[in-house]
């Protein structure tokens, strides 16, 4: 069966208005949705990543150029990843359909190359 990653791209600054019990019932609906994927046994790995947009690097004119995220043309980060098992892209992007982070941001579904 082959293997698909969540990329969650969000606004860094989307929960920042959400009360503490706001925010424990956003981190309820994944965690009951991260659940899901163990009981089917589909999860592979999962995890958010820091608030911060990391690190961007790029080789020009033979030099490695390192700038930090996000992006100037972009106020997205990637907030964090699924990795789960799915038969097809179809049934990858139904079971993301799911996934509690479309209310906050946007996730592109990528199918992981396992013969590379």
């Amino acid at each position: 069966m082959p293997s698909y990653i969540l990329l969650l791209k969000e606004d860094p600054t989307a929960f920042a208005a959400l009360s503490p019990e706001q925010m424990q019932a956003v981190v309820q609906r994944y965690r009951v949705w991260r659940e899901g994927l163990e009981k089917d046994g589909r999860l592979l790995d999962a995890n958010k990543l820091t608030d911060e947009g990391g690190r961007l690097l790029q080789r020009e004119n033979g030099q490695v150029r390192v700038t930090d995220g996000p992006f100037s043309e972009t106020k997205e980060v990637i907030g964090g990843y699924f990795a789960y098992r799915a038969e097809s892209y179809d049934e990858a992007v139904q079971i993301a359909e799911g996934c509690p982070h479309l209310d906050f941001g946007t996730i592109h579904v990528r199918q992981i190359d396992e013969h590379a």
